[in-house]
């Protein structure tokens, strides 16, 4: 009997706990645990995420140079299509094969039959003005609008960038991002991707147990509206851009154009260059694969990506530094000695002026001896490894081979050797002061800028700004107004080198002379009251061809700012293969110089000979006998 009435308060317990057990459990998921919540939402709600329109991009004179434009995406609902609709011929309406078309389908059906699949996304308007009339035929198919860039003026399609779907570093890096969604790949879209991207919104509707939307949720009381993002105003001069483009068809090298007083960079070119409009929409890819087959390299930004020897231009900062270090007055002379370097036939150079302008290469091989070997020590190995550290701390100073903190990704900046890299390079094997393997014999090379040194345009375009301010810089940026925000206090900060103002005079004066006197090697580039001060360079340059070291046509270098007294503009112009700084380089520098400060061009026959250039083809120095 005791038995009996256990079991029944056993039983009774159970019969207790069961619901309460339910009672609590459903609390929990409830009340408590929010991914509950969440898993009842998605059921009978489905979010939808809507996009913003990317902010507009300008040039200095709020001409637009980004802005947006309608595309269209094709997205089908299987079970709505019609029984004998020809395959066949839709697929011929939007432009893919019938396999592509089977192949999407296929995915679609997979996913569901009751919700909607990308057939085809990103067809730009004018294509989609063909298919739109006749897309009512096809039950099952409908468009979806989307907001793709556009560029209306066809031009520095490196500066500007492209956007492409994010990858999975892109979606681990921020959550904001989502597979399918686009982002900034290269240049400025890349730099300003947070800025320019806005905000998403989202949008709530009520689905049934299968899946299809039914309503808005709470008739659309937690949606959120899509934020534009910040439009953004350049340095960039598109009309100044515009006309370099111009100049540099059927060319192969780089302009960097800067404003010195503020560092803004008012045009960047690299050529070839292609158009920034075939890297948008659903020709992207194929565009893209294009470009990159293509051997003159048009997707290679030379302006911010290659790194060159500098030619004689180098020649303007060992003038600087020999001043500033007291080892020559400005009235220095040296012999030209061409069994020490070869060189031009001119007359003696009777100072630091008549250097720069008849470019002497002797002249500088003296100079810059006595930089690197200034008699400290009784070792002329020491004396040169101290020599040459001293010379690199200047260069440094100058902005070559560091951060100049340009707002644009993957810049690569040049290279100033020190004593580490040259120990490395030459190890002492019978020296008796033990490590250092070299000396001011062994690297006379960097005297005239043929040796270990390599510089970008951007680092020369600086060093143009440098000489324009006597002394000083600001970083290089393309970034002038940013909507709603201040522009980074980096970019007003002033930079200072370590040569003091007056030891630039003596090397103005003799840049001013290379352009206006003769016997100067940048007579092309004289403009008539402009006071344009420049220097040419002409860098050696190799290749492998057909696995043998070849020497081909050296490169068209030169550096210029204007004017002398007040200046406005600072260029560097790279031209590769096409030889003697003066005959390309300077005429293309001083045509831009002309349209910046006068908006016009005096002499039309300068002008037609550079538009008419071509100086594509790749030539091989003839061996000499």
């Amino acid at each position: 009997m005791k038995n009996i009435d256990n079991r029944k308060y056993i039983i009774a317990l159970i019969f207790i706990l069961i619901p309460l057990i339910f009672v609590i459990r459903l609390f929990f998921m409830q009340v408590v645990d929010d991914k509950w919540k969440e898993r009842a939402a998605q059921i009978s709600e489905n979010k939808v995420i809507t996009y913003p329109a990317r902010g507009i991009v300008y040039d200095r004179n709020k001409i637009k140079l980004i802005s947006n434009e309608v595309y269209y995406d094709i997205r089908v609902i299987p079970n709505q299509m019609s029984e004998d609709m020809d395959s066949f011929a839709f697929a011929k309406l939007i432009d893919i094969s019938i396999e592509d078309y089977e192949r999407q389908m296929n995915k679609a059906r997979d996913y569901s039959y009751r919700k909607s699949s990308e057939m085809v996304k990103q067809i730009p308007p004018d294509e989609f003005a063909d298919i739109a009339p006749e897309l009512y035929k096809y039950p099952g198919f409908y468009e979806v609008e989307r907001t793709l860039r556009i560029y209306p003026n066809p031009i520095a399609a490196h500066v500007l960038g492209y956007m492409s779907e994010v990858d999975s570093t892109n979606i681990k890096a921020d959550p904001y991002y989502k597979s399918g969604d686009l982002i900034g790949k290269s240049g400025i879209e890349k730099s300003y991707e947070k800025v320019l991207r806005g905000k998403k919104g989202v949008k709530y509707y009520l689905q049934d147990a299968i899946g299809v939307e039914t309503d808005r949720y709470e008739n659309g009381k937690y949606d959120t509206l899509a934020e534009q993002g910040s439009s953004i105003t350049l340095t960039i001069d598109a009309e100044l851009q515009k006309y370099g483009e111009r100049l540099m068809q059927n060319k192969r090298g780089s302009v960097v154009v800067l404003e010195p007083s503020s560092g803004e960079i008012l045009t960047m070119i690299s050529s070839p260059t292609y158009d920034p409009n075939l890297l948008v929409g659903r020709r992207l890819g194929q565009n893209y694969g294009e470009l990159m087959k293509d051997t003159t390299l048009p997707l290679q930004n030379r302006s911010a990506n290659s790194t060159y020897p500098p030619g004689s231009t180098f020649k303007l900062l060992m003038a600087l530094i020999a001043l500033q270090e007291g080892v020559i007055t400005e009235e220095a002379s040296f012999p030209c000695t061409k069994s020490l370097v070869g060189c031009h036939n001119h007359p003696t150079a009777r100072g630091v002026s008549d250097g720069v302008k008849m470019s002497c290469n002797p002249y500088f091989y003296y100079l810059t001896r006595k930089i690197i070997q200034q008699g400290k020590h009784k070792s002329h190995f020491v004396d040169a490894a101290e020599g040459l550290d001293i010379w690199a701390k200047y260069l440094k100073s100058f902005g070559l081979g560091v951060d100049l903190k340009t707002d644009f990704p993957a810049i690569r900046y040049g290279f100033v050797p020190n004593t580490n890299f040259y120990d490395n390079e030459f190890p002492s094997k019978s020296n008796p002061y033990g490590k250092y393997g070299w000396a001011y014999s062994t690297i006379y090379s960097n005297s005239i800028g043929q040796g270990e040194v390599l510089v970008s345009p951007l680092e020369m375009a600086n060093i143009a700004a440098i000489m324009a301010n006597r002394g000083h810089f600001y970083y290089p940026h393309f970034i002038k107004e940013i909507e709603g925000q201040d522009i980074p206090d980096i970019y007003t900060i002033k930079q200072k080198t370590m040569v003091e103002p007056e030891n630039f005079e003596p090397v103005i004066d003799g840049m001013w002379r290379v352009v206006h006197e003769p016997g100067g090697t940048a007579r092309r580039a004289r403009v008539d009251s402009l006071n344009i001060c420049g220097k040419t360079g002409t860098a050696e340059n190799f290749k492998i061809i057909n696995g043998k070291r070849e020497q081909l046509v050296d490169h068209s270098i030169f550096i210029a700012f204007a004017p002398k007294d007040d200046p406005k503009i600072a260029v560097s112009v790279y031209i590769e293969n096409s030889g003697f700084g003066g005959t390309w380089a300077a005429p293309i520098a001083s045509l831009l110089i002309e349209k910046y400060l006068t908006g016009a061009i005096a002499d039309t026959n300068k002008e037609n000979r550079i538009l008419e250039a071509d100086l594509m083809p790749i030539k091989v120095v003839p061996k000499k006998k």
